[in-house]
């Protein structure tokens, strides 16, 4: 565990030295800015690693949870419990999330614990971590494209939607279903199942959000359609009269 403990530090030291040397790159840049970079790079790399863990590494999360963890996949949440420790504290000391993320964060660094110390379900915790983080990049682009004044074009309306679809998919139905098989298999422990229970909640509570959202956007598309069909409307009968 002490070695473990050592491997987490130096993770959290090698994030906070990625955001401090993005810093000094980008000094005209925001806090925020160079954040979201970590962020981002921390996502597409944990998606990845998790991705190459569950379908290539083994063994598959939905037919065997709870088993022992293997060197790769203690790896995996080592370099993610670091990033997530960073982010929490860099959250908390720039105020910038609400409760909700930081009650993800929260857990988020919990369940990872959980998992390292009790050396077990590193294959479920591997399967969270890719379903959570696979949305990531595009989140992180969709707030990139807004600093740069490119949220309103067409790409804006892309991201928007594989953003909305991924989470729906591998947050509610795949994770719905991964939730499942952790609760009806015997193997994992009950704090673990606890865990699950408590994350799949969560993802319903960002679902609150995002069906709002996608209800928004769909009626802003919808004014945008009747703008366009009233402004060719307009500019046909004016062609008729001249």
């Amino acid at each position: 565990m002490a070695l473990l403990i050592v491997c987490a530090l130096f993770a959290l030291s090698c994030w906070v030295a990625f955001y401090f040397l993005l810093c000094n790159v980008n000094g005209h840049r925001s806090c925020e800015w160079n954040c979201r970079l970590v962020t981002l790079v921390h996502g597409i790399l944990a998606v990845c690693i998790t991705a190459y863990i569950g379908y290539v590494d083994g063994p598959w999360p939905f037919t065997y949870p709870g088993t022992k963890n293997t060197p790769l996949q203690i790896s995996a949440l080592v370099l993610s419990l670091g990033y997530f420790i960073f982010d929490m504290a860099w959250c908390v000391y720039f105020r910038t999330e609400g409760p909700v993320m930081l009650a993800h964060h929260t857990m988020s660094i919990l369940g990872i614990l959980l998992t390292l110390w009790l050396g077990e379900s590193g294959i479920e915790s591997c399967a969270v971590l890719f379903g959570s983080e696979i949305t990531n990049p595009l989140l992180q682009a969709r707030w990139f494209l807004k600093q740069t004044g490119r949220y309103g074009t067409w790409l804006g309306d892309v991201v928007d939607l594989l953003f909305v679809l991924l989470f729906v998919t591998m947050r509610i139905f795949v994770g719905g279903t991964m939730l499942y098989c952790e609760l009806v298999s015997p193997r994992p422990r009950f704090f673990i199942k606890c865990g699950g229970v408590a994350m799949y909640a969560l993802s319903w509570v960002f679902m609150v959000d995002i069906v709002r959202f996608a209800t928004r956007k769909s009626k802003a598309w919808h004014r945008q359609k009747e703008c366009l069909k009233e402004s060719l409307t307009a500019n046909g009968h004016e062609g008729k009269r001249d």
